[in-house]
């Protein structure tokens, strides 16, 4: 399970990239003013890769005039001037991809395939989506629904929107936020996490590269307590988007209630992956250990509860539990290297935990333990399987958000699909079965944004992403997306010239 293998040289060198500061304001490098620091550490070695200064409510302020001043000329653009903006862009991003997979492995600890494989062509490729979607923002069609007045629909800009990204898909998430909101002329500013700035910085400038205008894009890189609440109270924010835990989402709610902001809400899962006893067994399990494992395990969708039902159930245990052993640790810049780190040490010991304490009531079949050795620098855990816990334990209601799958049986499909639905979660979902009917019932019968057949994990540009219950409202990527950072404007006109003197007539009579 254990393989460092050989580590690639020139990793990313974060210090000379960004001796000038971590925060990106009306197009330049800057310092934070805070008065405190911040380091990003690499959580495969536990060793500092950057030290920083966080920003404070004065940065807030002036990103967020940046982004005001910016925006009556970028939301004044026509749609085909944003989409050549962003088209170029897309282009800057793909000639920098080996630059962004690498801050990103550094930052995060994942391995540098999956950010070269996954993290960074998915960016590129939103980035090209929302190029096509800024020439396709449409209202409604013009009429005359009143008499002789003609009405049509106007969708405009929404304004300066204040986005905080998480530190699990920290370029990802930032690409999320910022492309729909300046594809539909919006302008933005970004608080990522203070663990993972690095990869939203280059995003930032290579749009300045791209030719994007200065103050359309600002990254304040300080902690959410402070340069978060100050962004998303602030008065000129029209809009917050933010990506996070449910009980941080609660915060921010109650935050922009008091200027009355329009929210896009994010927040977390606990995905069910269902597997019905005719589904095909050597793929379920295969995508089990995928699902559940991904970005190792940090993952708002990744598959953290699987229900079998009773006839495959142990041989579903056993099977995946051997392949969870195989899967491979160690240095992220490492050819060989399957899983990576969590995000720190104290995610680690987080997740070690719910561990320990479910030990007491359920059976942890492989894994359970951080790794000795080498990698006992890092923040390393073991892919691990827990079965026969109860549904209402601890490990199978709470956000775990470490590379721990925990497998439950049932019976009937109804009760499988009532234990699937059986959290306060509903972000993800996948069932498993070779039957047609079976696999439809799921899809409606389980409440989440996103439900996969004989699959889970897969997202694409084109669909929407985002939860039901207390996995929040609104959705990332899509043409859904581009509608959440747009209003709409009723606009209605007289077509005679003599309605306003009739409707004082009928009101007030003959004056």
């Amino acid at each position: 399970m254990h393989n460092p293998g050989t580590a690639i040289p020139d990793r990313f060198p974060a210090e000379e990239r960004f001796a000038q500061g971590a925060q990106y304001i009306a197009g330049h490098l800057t310092r934070g003013t805070s008065g405190r620091t911040h380091a990003v550490v690499d959580p495969a070695s536990g060793e500092e890769v950057l030290t920083y200064e966080l920003a404070g409510p004065a940065d807030v302020d002036r990103a967020v005039a940046a982004a005001r001043a910016a925006f009556p000329g970028w939301a004044g653009a026509t749609p085909g001037e944003r989409s050549d903006a962003l088209h170029r862009f897309a282009a800057v991003l793909a000639d920098r991809a080996e630059d962004f997979a690498r801050a990103e492995s550094l930052q995060c600890g994942k391995p540098l395939k999956l950010t070269r494989e996954f993290d960074v062509p998915g960016t590129i490729d939103n980035t090209a989506f929302f190029a096509g979607a800024a020439r396709h923002l449409q209202g409604q069609s013009a009429g005359e629904y009143s008499g002789d007045h003609t009405s049509y629909v106007r969708r405009e800009p929404i304004g300066v929107v204040g986005s905080i990204a998480p530190w699990n898909y920290p370029l990802q998430m930032a690409a999320w936020k910022i492309l729909p909101a300046i594809a539909a002329g919006n302008t933005i500013v970004l608080k990522p996490a203070e663990l993972t700035p690095l990869t939203s910085l280059l995003f930032a400038q290579a749009a300045t590269d791209a030719g994007i205008p200065d103050g359309v894009i600002n990254i304040v890189t300080g902690t959410g307590r402070e340069a978060g609440e100050h962004l998303v109270g602030h008065p000129d924010v029209a809009m917050t988007s933010f990506t996070g835990s449910t009980a941080v989402g609660k915060r921010v709610a109650e935050v922009a209630t008091a200027t009355v902001k329009r929210l896009h809400l994010e927040l977390g899962g606990k995905a069910p992956f269902v597997v019905f006893d005719d589904a095909d067994l050597e793929a379920a399990a295969h995508g089990a250990v995928a699902g559940s494992l991904i970005n190792t395990g940090q993952d708002c969708t990744a598959a953290t509860r699987a229900y079998v039902q009773r006839p495959l159930y142990e041989a579903f245990v056993e099977r995946t539990a051997a392949l969870m052993e195989t899967v491979r640790l160690g240095d992220p810049f490492a050819a060989g290297t399957d899983l990576g780190p969590l995000i720190s040490h104290v995610q680690r010991d987080r997740v070690a935990g719910f561990v320990d304490r479910a030990r007491a009531y359920a059976r942890v079949v492989t894994g359970g333990e951080a790794p000795e050795g080498e990698l006992a620098k890092g923040a390393y855990y073991q892919p691990t399987l827990i079965a026969d816990a109860a549904q209402d334990s601890e490990v199978v209601q709470s956000e775990i958000f470490g590379p721990v799958l925990v497998v439950l049986p049932f019976d009937t499909d109804d009760e499988g699909l009532a234990l699937a639905n059986d959290t306060p979660y509903g972000l993800a979902a996948s069932a498993w079965s070779r039957d047609v009917y079976r696999a439809n019932r799921a899809t409606r019968e389980i409440k989440a944004g996103c439900v996969w057949i004989n699959d889970h994990i897969p997202i694409i540009s084109e669909m929407p992403h985002g939860g039901h219950k207390s996995s929040g409202y609104g959705k990332d990527m899509s043409s859904y997306s581009f509608e959440e950072y747009t209003q709409i404007k009723h606009v209605m006109f007289d077509n005679t010239g003599v309605a306003a003197k009739d409707w004082h007539r009928t009101v007030f009579g003959d004056r």
